[in-house]
């Protein structure tokens, strides 16, 4: 990891902070952002740009700026994601504009700014996918779509910058987040449907960041030299296992 050049998008807290841990740790140099001020876990050396990926010029900024600083992105793990937890009927245009801005253009604006640099000296790009995009969550009509976009996503840029770059999307399942707790407290009883969310997966627990950060790692590294345009689904089993469970009655 010590050769790359790394920018993690939405590195300021939950699956994002995770990572830009692990990269470091594993010598990378990293540039990461956020919407919000630097944050205070950072390591010094740690680059890190207040910035919205929903504007391409801050994506185009912010690789400017890390090319300024490390060199040529060689990484690019694309984090940054917001939930909106409604309906289509309940969904506003600025519901639209939020979500798609972020989930989707941003991921497409990073993707397009790292890659003239990744077309010459080669890199891998890791998208933050989610198993909400191939089986739907309860009211949560647009995230779904938007993470069905970024496996689609996915899956080009492999086939059209390929050899030189490789790109993967990775889909956790229930990661323990403060997006987790935004959509158990859409139930009645949460604590209830976190119990009964428990219950389905075969690992007996939801996931944590250091998981997903794992893989990430393992898909940035030289040991996945042959892994590209590929959906790794990261969820404890829970999307192996059928929904009915008679055991439990």
């Amino acid at each position: 990891m010590s050769g790359h050049v790394a920018v993690v998008t939405g590195g300021s807290r939950g699956i994002g902070r995770a990572i830009v841990g692990r990269l470091y740790a594993d010598g990378a140099r990293v540039v990461t952002c956020g919407r919000g001020d630097r944050p205070a876990y950072l390591p010094d050396d740690v680059f890190w740009r207040t910035a919205d990926v929903a504007d391409p010029g801050h994506a185009d900024r912010l690789v400017a700026e890390a090319r300024q600083a490390f060199g040529p992105v060689s990484l690019l793990v694309n984090n940054a994601g917001v939930l909106v937890a409604k309906t289509v009927a309940d969904s506003t245009d600025d519901d639209w504009d939020r979500l798609v801005g972020v989930n989707c253009r941003g991921v497409f604006n990073m993707a397009r700014a790292v890659l003239p640099d990744m077309s010459e000296h080669g890199g891998v790009i890791v998208n933050i996918g989610s198993i909400s995009g191939v089986v739907a969550d309860f009211s949560s009509a647009l995230y779904n779509a938007s993470k069905a976009f970024v496996h689609a996503l996915t899956r080009s840029i492999a086939v059209d910058h390929g050899p030189l770059v490789r790109c993967n999307a990775v889909l956790p399942g229930w990661i323990e987040t403060d997006m987790a707790d935004e959509g158990f407290d859409l139930a009645r009883d949460p604590a209830a449907a976190r119990a009964d969310a428990v219950r389905r997966h075969p690992l007996g627990r939801f996931g944590r960041p250091d998981d997903i950060a794992g893989i990430v790692a393992w898909l940035a590294s030289d040991e996945a030299t042959w892994a590209t345009g590929q959906c790794f689904t990261v969820d404890g089993g829970l999307t192996a296992a059928s929904p009915l469970r008679p055991e439990l009655f």
